[in-house]
């Protein structure tokens, strides 16, 4: 039998979720550009309302920045981290009422799509890798909305309202949601039948995952993206999107990450991996302050985790 959740609990997530149906009428009420403004501003406010996460924000930064930027500088970034999530939150709610591409692209710049073109008309399959980085959620509305019906393979929320939410506005433009661990012969027949799969490795989960280099750390990194590319050949090709000063959404779509094989598959994990995590630090590079840095991405030790 299922437990229940504590009662202060489910009436946090249950606030959560008013709150963000709440959002979501004010996105169809307000102009972009006030929205934009709100949500950075309760961005701000969450700065100094959410304890936890402040203080994991700042210690992450602190790890990876510590030795070339002063505490005031770390403490500005870790500020700016906040009101830029709840600025790129804005576009992604404002996004749920797009329903074709040509109202996606007066929001959102796209450069480099020729390289997704090349990979998905090899007809090998394409691994779309991405991070938690900026508007995120708006690299898999392109894909949809360009009919490129993909995968989308992604965690399952803790509040099933919100999870709802979030699934329902990824099928209702032909994305397939895949729980994170699950449908993996799904995801395999995908590939090899040209298909698209989105995805994401900047964070440490409880799935197969090996120590390799992330922003000069060794961090616990899936294989999942390496192993779907080695076993079915699929291309794998970087998206990366961030708001930029002048409130336009830059979407960049990289060339595909070269495959290496070695022929030992372990080793070739490993060596993919670290190539794909590389990837998604230039896709953070774009503006670390839009990245999650509340997420304990360097949590897992090495002699805890290993493969």
């Amino acid at each position: 039998m299922k437990r229940k959740r504590p009662i202060l609990k489910e009436a946090k997530y249950f606030i959560i979720f008013l709150f963000v149906k709440w959002l979501l009428f004010l996105s169809n009420l307000l102009p972009r550009k006030v929205l934009l403004n709100l949500c950075g501003a309760l961005g701000k406010m969450a700065f100094y309302l959410v304890k936890d996460s402040r203080k994991k924000t700042l210690a992450h930064i602190t790890l990876i920045f510590g030795h070339v930027k002063s505490s005031e500088e770390i403490l500005l970034m870790a500020k700016r981290v906040f009101e830029m999530l709840g600025k790129n939150a804005a576009d992604i709610l404002r996004s749920v009422s797009m329903n074709d591409i040509i109202a996606f692209k007066k929001v959102v710049n796209v450069t480099g799509e020729e390289y997704l073109e090349k990979a998905f008309h090899s007809k090998k399959g394409v691994i779309v890798l991405t991070a938690h980085m900026g508007a995120f959620e708006l690299v898999g509305t392109y894909l949809a909305l360009m009919d490129y019906r993909p995968q989308i393979i992604g965690k399952i929320q803790k509040d099933p309202r919100l999870n709802r939410l979030l699934m329902d506005n990824r099928r209702k433009r032909n994305a397939e949601v895949i729980e994170r661990g699950k449908d993996t012969l799904k995801v395999v027949r995908n590939l090899k039948s040209g298909g698209m799969v989105a995805m994401l490795i900047d964070q440490d989960t409880k799935v197969k995952s090996v120590f390799v280099d992330f922003m000069g750390k060794p961090a616990s990194t899936p294989v999942g993206a390496a192993l779907f590319a080695l076993r079915t050949g699929a291309k794998v090709v970087p998206i990366g999107i961030h708001l930029d000063d002048k409130l336009q959404q830059q979407m960049t779509i990289y060339p595909e990450v070269p495959m290496l094989r070695i022929g030992n598959e372990e080793v070739d994990l490993v060596n993919n991996t670290l190539a794909f995590s590389k990837a998604t630090e230039l896709l953070i590079n774009q503006d670390p302050t839009q990245w999650v840095w509340m997420h304990e991405r360097w949590k897992t030790q090495k002699e805890k985790k290993l493969i």
